[in-house]
């Protein structure tokens, strides 16, 4: 019956060709457009402290991303996380129509967003996608619910949270930090006393995020990962008992490992080592995390693009309907893949992104940011209800040698880095959906609030943002769920018309964003530079 079905169902040569052909474009197009916004979840720390500039910390992530993009399964989750199911559609067009759709929605959306310097997740955004199409095209033509809604609200739920527990961990860490080393986190004695135990913690931490979460799907890791849940130890002298290792004592085994090697090296270079310390944990995590990125996050780009190109052959075979839910790229792809995800964090609108970013968490006075004024008085209003605001416990905003704005301090970036991590690692552990750029940019937030970054300058411009920022992040979840199912009935009905008014109407949006992003952020830089706070060193110049 299936087969009879294929053979009657007529979906044209031209639309066939033009949706394989626009589904290709889509995915080198969608991957750019997901590493110009996820880059500012990988290089903020580095970029916000200044440890090296944006140029240089693009390119060392980028040879991470590439790596993880490289040596990740291949394996592609075409239905993201069972939100939808492909086989309850009858037609190949209905579900070739679908992943077109995403694409066609995810591309301006998340160029929208870079553009005006909004961090976003590309995991929420597929996914809202995928369900907003499925549900549309199921409600109109399909007797029945593609879409798995326990699955959806178990993705919401992980999301929420996991920005709680990164907000929490976030400003527990980064408070016990601060008071354990004080302001200045090069300081010799400082560093000799406790900070070699904070740095071995946070490389624990990092390590423990390689093994669960970035390098899973390497064969060799995949099977320390298994031993790792037990271990050989002494039961007496003669006898060995098999007992747990647990992974909360691995960490604590290298908690002290690296908290030794710490020392040694601080004992041995001194001031040297103090300075360094912090800031070269730092890289260490961007690298981290840009390995896990480039080893977990491509399935949000090229999932769709795949997916679409198989059915086409399938459906050129003359072969039953069966959407395939897993779907494999040949390495030389994921390569290509990798290199594309780095030239979308190299762009203008990604330096944005990561610019707004490291605003919003900044311990300066002034910052450049915009929010609307309903965000403003919002802000203010939560400003009033604290009590009588405490000295910021963050060191005072200096400029590097370059004239830079140095935003905050390597050990506030390291906490940044690692807590995003762990939560992640965790998350992932335990199987739960999680977004990058929203543990991040939590993060972020967090480690800043425990430095009492709003006690400075603009404070109310700072909360505004992250009100907006976070407002903007279900509309976005609304948009995408509204916007792809419009545009995939819209596909069905009108066929390839349908297909070339949506990419048209997609490049004229494009435009008209530019326009408007590139104007509010020269009004942006221009407030900015007029209402300068005395106790600010430096405004950050383009960078």
């Amino acid at each position: 019956m299936l087969l009879a079905q294929v053979l009657t169902e007529e979906i044209g040569v031209t639309f066939l060709w033009s949706v394989t052909a626009l589904a290709i474009v889509m995915l080198l197009w969608d991957t750019i457009e997901v590493g110009r916004n996820d880059a500012a979840n990988i290089v903020n720390a580095v970029f916000g402290a200044r440890i090296l500039t944006r140029e240089r910390a693009v390119m060392i992530a980028g040879i991470g991303v590439i790596l993880g993009a490289t040596m990740s399964s291949g394996v592609m989750d075409t239905a993201r996380k069972g939100i939808f199911n492909p086989a309850e559609f009858l037609l190949y067009k209905q579900v070739l129509t679908i992943y077109v759709s995403v694409y066609i929605v995810d591309t301006i959306l998340l160029y929208s967003y870079s553009a005006f310097g909004m961090p976003v997740s590309t995991t929420m955004t597929l996914v809202f996608e995928l369900l907003g199409a499925s549900f549309f095209m199921g409600w109109v033509h399909v007797d029945g619910d593609p879409v798995n809604w326990d699955k959806a609200w178990a993705v919401i739920q992980g999301i929420i949270w996991s920005i709680i527990l990164s907000a929490v961990l976030g400003y527990i860490i980064m408070r016990l930090a601060r008071r354990l080393i004080g302001p200045d986190s090069a300081d010799l004695q400082s560093v000799r006393r406790v900070g070699v135990w904070v740095a071995g913690g946070l490389l624990a931490v990092l390590a423990y995020f390689m093994i669960v979460k970035g390098m899973k799907q390497i064969g060799v890791i995949g099977d320390f990962k298994k031993w790792l849940g037990q271990a050989w130890v002494v039961e007496e002298l003669w006898r060995w008992k098999k007992v747990s290792f647990g992974e909360t004592t691995f960490v604590l085994s290298l908690w002290l490992l690296f908290g030794i090697i710490c020392k040694v090296v601080v004992a041995a270079y001194r001031d040297r080592a103090a300075k360094l310390l912090f800031p070269v944990l730092t890289v260490i995590g961007m690298l981290a995390m840009a390995f896990a990125f480039g080893q977990n996050d491509l399935a949000n780009c090229a999932a769709p693009g795949l997916a679409a190109w198989k059915l086409a052959e399938s459906y050129r075979a003359g072969e039953p309907l069966v959407a395939a839910v897993k779907m494999e790229l040949p390495t030389w792809a994921l390569f290509g893949c990798g290199v594309l995800l780095v030239a979308g964090m190299s762009t203008k609108h990604a330096q944005r992104v990561t610019r707004a970013e490291v605003n919003t968490g900044s311990a300066g006075a002034t910052v450049r940011l915009w929010a609307p004024q309903w965000c403003i008085f919002l802000a203010k209003m939560i400003l009033k209800l604290r009590p009588a605001p405490k000295p910021s416990m963050a060191p005072r905003v200096t400029v590097n040698q370059q004239g830079k704005t140095v935003h905050y301090d390597p050990l506030r970036g390291s906490v940044i880095m690692s807590v995003a991590a762990s939560v992640i690692a965790t998350a992932s552990a335990l199987k739960l959906p999680v977004s990058t750029t929203y543990v991040a940019f939590a993060a972020v937030l967090a480690t800043g609030a425990a430095d009492r970054i709003f006690a400075r300058g603009d404070a109310a411009l700072k909360m505004a943002r992250f009100i907006w920022v976070v407002f903007s992040w279900f509309m976005a979840a609304v948009i995408a769920t509204i916007m792809a199912g419009l545009v995939a009935l819209l596909i069905y009905e009108a066929g390839v018309w349908g297909m070339a008014f949506c990419v048209i109407a997609n490049v004229a949006i494009r435009q008209i964003v530019k326009k408007r992003s590139n104007d509010q952020e020269e009004r942006v830089k221009l407030e900015a530079a007029e209402r300068r706070h005395p106790e600010e060193y430096a405004l950050e110049d383009e960078d």
